[in-house]
């Protein structure tokens, strides 16, 4: 991966809009942020170069895919030498149900977001697999009664608006 510059006024101006729309016509976001076509279109080319820009995906509405019970699993896991965790993590990428893990702090080692259409179907997904997976010694789970708030949207600002 190439050299990190500094982000500009303009490069994180791109990055703001295509978090709200990624979209956007090259020309439609080159007006949204002062640039012509070529001068945006060669920013985006080196942010996603450079690492800033991961990808672009298509957000779907959970509830119409009947996928609308969102789960946080809490797991401690037995061992935590380097080999024991890198194979939970490795497991955990075949999972499709698991839409987000993080290693955490305190006392869970690991905290996944599961997405799954029914509580049955998590039970079943608990019983089958999220035990079984390696070095697991337990799975608590919190199913989420409500959506308040989600975004993928990272808090930007542009240089002249940060303090």
């Amino acid at each position: 991966m190439p050299d990190k510059h500094q982000l500009d006024e303009f490069d994180t101006k791109i990055l703001i809009a295509l978090q709200e729309n990624a979209d956007y016509s090259m020309n439609e976001l080159g007006d949204l942020v002062g640039l012509s076509h070529t001068p945006c279109w060669r920013r985006i080319k080196r942010l996603e170069a450079e690492g800033y820009i991961q990808g672009k995906v298509t957000l779907l509405n959970p509830k119409l895919l009947n996928l609308s019970v969102s789960v946080h699993a809490y797991v401690t896991i037995k061992s935590h030498d380097e080999a024991s965790l890198n194979a939970f993590e490795s497991s955990v990428q075949d999972v499709k149900e698991i839409v987000e893990c993080y290693s955490t702090t305190g006392e869970k080692d690991y905290l996944l977001r599961v997405v799954v259409e029914s509580v049955e179907h998590y039970e079943t997904l608990l019983k089958q697999t999220l035990v079984h997976l390696p070095n697991v010694a337990s799975v608590n789970s919190a199913f989420a009664l409500k959506q308040v708030k989600y975004t993928a949207a990272l808090p930007l600002e542009p240089p002249s608006r940060r303090s």
